[in-house]
């Protein structure tokens, strides 16, 4: 199969560059060796990258966890929703056009909905993340007018040391300073990174997949429930809490995303058959990090 990857140099790309090896694979990143360089924000998509791709797997996408100014909101906007608007006018454009379009997006687009359980038919938020999950999601389902079968993959708390969130609250809990954020009753959806990628091999290889999927694992918790649960998988004491003001000093505006609570559910993949390998935090958290 030829596949293009876009977010190469990403943290979930390079895992899924060694789990396509075999395919024929054009990798789109700002900084992984051998790929072809695209700037999302900048860029129109290389043609050459669409021309007759059987699968785009789209995951580009400037970091949200980091203190958000103007600018900064607009590179998150404009490297989704510019970047994917861009991707879908070349396969528009393409004669020999991919039959499917894997596009992440991500749990933002619910908002802020205390213990509301949600799942891919439930509506999106309010706020600034998801009317960019609504516009980035839009973007991407003009492909299927085109004839593509199109996959909106919402992504929740990716865990592992490598990267994401959990590379982030590791230097705390590893010194004994982990603990609760804010109030800890907050509900925190989380995946594995092994069950992700195997979530995005699964839509890739499945053709009766298709419309929005969570990606996330059916038994979201509580945030002071996932602090006690890293802090017992690192053997550290997980109770110092993290208080909602410093988190807005530290992080102003972005900080509204670390104390949202979203207790999101993958309805879609648990009926299509899809099977977690780490459906269980604490055995998740010990085969992502390093104790």
């Amino acid at each position: 199969m030829k596949i293009t990857l876009t977010g190469a140099s990403g943290f979930i790309g390079g895992v899924l560059i060694e789990k396509l090896k075999g395919h024929e694979l054009m990798m789109l990143g700002r900084k992984q060796k051998g790929s072809l360089r695209w700037d999302s924000i900048a860029d129109p998509f290389p043609q050459m990258a669409v021309d007759g791709a059987d699968a785009i797997i789209h995951m580009a996408g400037e970091p949200v966890a980091q203190r958000w100014s103007d600018d900064v909101k607009q590179r998150i906007r404009d490297s989704r929703v510019n970047g994917t608007v861009q991707l879908v006018k070349a396969i528009e454009r393409s004669a020999a056009r991919p039959k499917t379009l894997i596009a992440a997006s991500a749990i933002g687009f619910y908002g802020d909905r205390a213990d509301a359980e949600l799942d891919e038919f439930s509506k999106a938020g309010t706020g600034f993340l998801p009317e960019v999950c609504v516009d980035w999601e839009n973007a991407a389902m003009v492909a299927a007018k085109l004839g593509v079968r199109v996959v909106l993959l919402r992504i929740g708390v990716v865990l592992h040391e490598s990267g994401g969130a959990l590379q982030t609250m590791l230097p705390f809990f590893r010194f004994g300073v982990g603990g609760p954020v804010g109030s800890g009753c907050q509900w925190l959806s989380w995946i594995h990174r092994d069950d992700l990628v195997g979530m995005i091999l699964w839509a890739l290889g499945d053709d009766k997949v298709s419309g929005v999927i969570n990606g996330v694992t059916p038994n979201p918790v509580r945030n002071v429930d996932f602090g006690r649960a890293l802090g017992a998988v690192l053997g550290r004491p997980a109770v110092l809490p993290a208080p909602a003001f410093a988190l807005r000093i530290l992080y102003g505006e972005m900080a509204s995303v670390v104390l949202a609570s979203q207790r999101v559910l993958p309805k879609v993949p648990v009926a299509g058959g899809f099977t977690f390998q780490y459906p269980d935090l604490k055995a998740a958290l010990r085969a992502a990090v390093t104790v």
